[in-house]
């Protein structure tokens, strides 16, 4: 004889309908943790120049907050470079701009092109301290995307400042600051 009972069989289906939608908000409200790279500026082209630059991504934009000392008083351009190889005396270990996605040298967000390495331009004062931030979403801190992760570039600071027309570089002078974004 065998007996079978099936009335809690609803009661154990709704628990588990209550557990999975506990789970499921469990996991939309876990949001990603800010992830960071410092890195610290070395002099190059027998400059006195030095700094800091801090990468934090958060929720798929990525801010660049940057402080420098050392450089010659008035505008100085900035790009991400090629490869995170500063070895050589005036950095051009490191390679050209970034450019992943094959565009004209040209101001960040122009619509006739830029290269994703095209930070830009910025000022410093005559105790040689310059200083720079930006956001953007186009850059990611080691994801997968080719065409947007900065891990394994370098940023460098130039003599000078970038033009923005002349090609592939913006005319912007030697490299006198050069540090590796690496984990």
């Amino acid at each position: 004889m065998a007996i079978v009972g099936c009335k809690n069989e609803k009661k154990d289906m709704d628990a588990m309908d209550d557990m999975n939608d506990s789970i499921q908000m469990d996991q939309d409200s876990i949001q990603e943790a800010p992830k960071m790279i410092s890195v610290s500026m070395e002099s190059k082209s027998g400059s006195t120049a030095e700094g800091e630059v801090t990468f934090t991504e958060e929720n798929g934009t990525v801010k660049m907050e940057a402080k420098f000392t050392g450089l010659k008083a008035g505008t100085h351009a900035i790009h991400l470079h090629e490869k995170a190889d500063c070895s050589a005396e005036d950095a051009t270990s490191a390679g050209g701009h970034w450019n992943p996605t094959l565009q004209k040298h040209g101001k960040w967000g122009d619509a006739e092109g830029y290269h994703k390495g095209d930070i830009g331009n910025f000022e410093v004062g005559a105790d040689g301290i310059g200083t720079i931030e930006m956001k953007t979403d186009e850059w990611c801190l080691g994801c997968l995307d080719g065409n947007k992760n900065i891990v394994g570039k370098a940023i460098i600071v130039h003599e000078g400042k970038d033009d923005f027309t002349t090609q592939p570089t913006g005319d912007a002078g030697g490299r006198v600051a050069c540090g590796g974004i690496i984990k």
